[in-house]
């Protein structure tokens, strides 16, 4: 039994290494350890419990899973490839451990049911790791966001300069869009919280199981009401791959406006040193390397889910070695993640805003005309596209003079329309600007105020 595979008595000849080689998942799988011992001890218990094993044999499966947890722990244990998976690697070394009462683990369940409910419990804790990690990229965002909320900077569209906006209000974008990001994940978490034990290979099982009891000690809030769809689920890591790429979109977003807003041509906000590189031949320059990775590694996450949708697309029901290649996509997508998760953090952490420049900047490009518009819609009682026209007039004028709108004197601004006096300059200051923008949701300082109070408390 040492040396045979499970299978061996069924088949004449010895498995091709080739297929050996391919059909081995242990070198990813070994990461299910920990769950896929935890899901063995409840099934053991429960099988006990139903007097479908003897307690004393539950017993010894039980202890000899601890053993083997205990040895994986401290790295003294060696996974073999010849027995392909984290499950038979481990019930072959139960076997060495408590002898042929390991033969019982077995009943009523098979390794279709073992691996999806492992991966579950490892997506499940995963999600949580990652939730933690989302959160502190938000929290760093507050910090950020609240020792700028008077720091004017241009808003753009089309990457042209359009309305000032505070830095506050464009870091707090970056909070929304994680905010989704965590309903995401938190919605998979919801999504998966059905337990496929006990569905066995595909069709159920005769044993007098009780998967109630199994889920309720597995921490899942029921078990899966189809044993078909059970082994052959694998939304569940879809959904998680979906929500990885999202939010690393997301982060990939925020670090190309860093990049752009870092370049010399913009020269908007700098970083500290620790997020910054060299040139091998250029003595001067520092290059933001750490926010181009970031950018960079969404691809990584957009391969995954990619190739996981493609696996599972022309599966027919039930369990398929095809999907044998799913954990790698996981668990490579969750550590991409998780890695630019973290630096993302250090990222936002170290930027600094260069406020003179964004000021300079948020007074060009004619960011007021707008406000100049609004002044005469609600002063002088003119229709918005009436005093859109006008606005654009005294812009063509400003631009044709070299100046900018800030710059023009009260009776250049009368060339274009008369009935001014000089309350009208004020529509021309950029802070005066953003802080005119008291809608829900707006850049005021007032609200941005309001709404780091209330994210403060979310972030906790």
């Amino acid at each position: 039994m040492k040396n045979k595979t499970i299978w061996s008595n069924r088949f004449k000849n010895k498995t091709s290494l080739s297929f050996q080689k391919i059909g081995s998942s242990i070198h990813i799988d070994k990461r299910l350890y920990e769950q896929d011992i935890a899901a063995s001890i409840v099934h053991t218990q429960m099988l006990s419990k139903q007097k479908i094993i003897s307690s004393k044999d539950g017993a010894k499966i039980i202890n000899g899973l601890k053993k083997i947890k205990s040895l994986i722990d401290k790295g003294n244990f060696e996974f073999k490839d010849k027995f392909e998976d984290i499950h038979l690697n481990v019930e072959k070394k139960l076997f060495e451990i408590i002898g042929p009462s390991a033969g019982f683990l077995h009943t009523a369940r098979s390794r279709n049911d073992q691996v999806v409910t492992d991966f579950k419990l490892w997506i499940k804790n995963a999600s949580k790791e990652i939730l933690k990690d989302i959160t502190l990229v938000m929290k760093n965002i507050i910090k950020k966001a609240e020792k700028n909320t008077d720091t004017v900077m241009p808003g753009l569209t089309h990457l042209k300069n359009a309305q000032p906006i505070s830095f506050a209000h464009y870091l707090l974008s970056y909070y929304e869009m994680l905010k989704r990001d965590k309903n995401r994940f938190e919605n998979n978490i919801k999504l998966l919280d059905e337990c496929p034990l006990g569905s066995a290979a595909l069709s159920g099982t005769s044993y007098k199981i009780d998967r109630n009891y199994t889920s309720k000690k597995l921490g899942f809030k029921k078990p899966t009401a189809n044993s078909m769809d059970a082994v052959s689920d694998r939304d569940f890591a879809i959904d998680f791959l979906y929500a990885s790429a999202v939010c690393a979109m997301h982060l990939s977003r925020l670090a190309e406006d860093f990049i752009i807003y870092n370049s010399d041509a913009f020269n908007l906000i700098s970083f500290n040193d620790s997020m910054l590189t060299g040139s091998s031949i250029m003595p001067q320059k520092k290059n933001p390397d750490p926010a181009e990775l970031i950018r960079g590694k969404v691809g990584i996450n957009y391969g995954k889910l990619n190739a996981m949708l493609t696996i599972m697309k022309g599966l027919p029901m039930s369990y398929f070695k095809d999907m044998q290649d799913d954990k790698e996509l996981v668990f490579d997508g969750h550590d991409t993640l998780k890695n630019t998760l973290t630096l993302s953090a250090e990222l936002i952490n170290s930027v600094k805003p260069n406020k003179g420049i964004m000021l300079l900047m948020a007074n060009k490009g004619y960011t007021t005309a707008t406000d100049f518009a609004d002044y005469l819609v609600k002063v002088k009682k003119l229709s918005f596209r009436e005093s859109y026209a006008i606005s654009s007039k005294l812009v063509n004028f400003a631009e044709k003079n070299k100046k900018m709108l800030s710059d023009l004197t009260l009776e250049e601004i009368k060339k274009i329309y008369k009935d001014l006096d000089k309350s009208v300059l004020k529509v021309f200051d950029v802070k005066n600007s953003m802080n005119l923008k008291k809608s829900f949701g707006g850049t005021s300082e007032s609200n941005v105020k309001s709404m780091i109070k209330k994210y403060k408390k979310e972030a906790k």
